[in-house]
């Protein structure tokens, strides 16, 4: 029992950081499927691999009937990738920001409202990354 008093402390602690850090969306003038295709040029484009794929939505219709909810997006995808010179950049800085790592630009549909976003990250050496992810971002609606 008394391991789950940290626990339950660092989850609030985690929840309360969350809160603080909100996530950046952008409207994409086009279809997802174009926004994907968009989103995974950026970020090869800025010399990256996409490690992972995240389909976020697949999983999400397919469990909706045993976890219950109603339907959250039409589709719904993550892209999953580092970069090596940033990544030593902010862990250099502080090396606790190795949480932070991978990071991820995501596009969603919901009801033909396509977006592409990420989350924000606490300001200091994390600014390179938000930078980064924003670079990712503009290049991607600029297709």
């Amino acid at each position: 029992m008394i391991r789950l008093i940290p626990l339950a402390f660092a989850a609030s602690l985690a929840g309360a950081a969350m809160a603080e850090a909100p996530v950046i969306t952008h409207v994409y003038d086009g279809s997802y499927e174009d926004a994907l295709f968009s989103v995974e040029n950026a970020i090869v484009n800025q010399g990256l691999v996409v490690d992972y794929r995240s389909h976020i939505g697949e999983m999400l219709a397919r469990t909706r009937q045993d976890v219950g909810g109603a339907p959250l997006f039409d589709a719904a995808d993550a892209f999953l990738f580092c970069s090596a010179q940033v990544s030593r950049q902010v862990m250099e800085a502080d090396p606790a920001n190795i949480a932070y790592c991978p990071y991820s630009v995501f596009v969603t549909d919901r009801a033909g409202k396509v977006e592409i976003g990420y989350r924000s990250y606490p300001a200091g050496p994390m600014d390179a990354v938000e930078t980064l992810l924003g670079e990712i971002v503009a290049e991607a609606l600029a297709f």
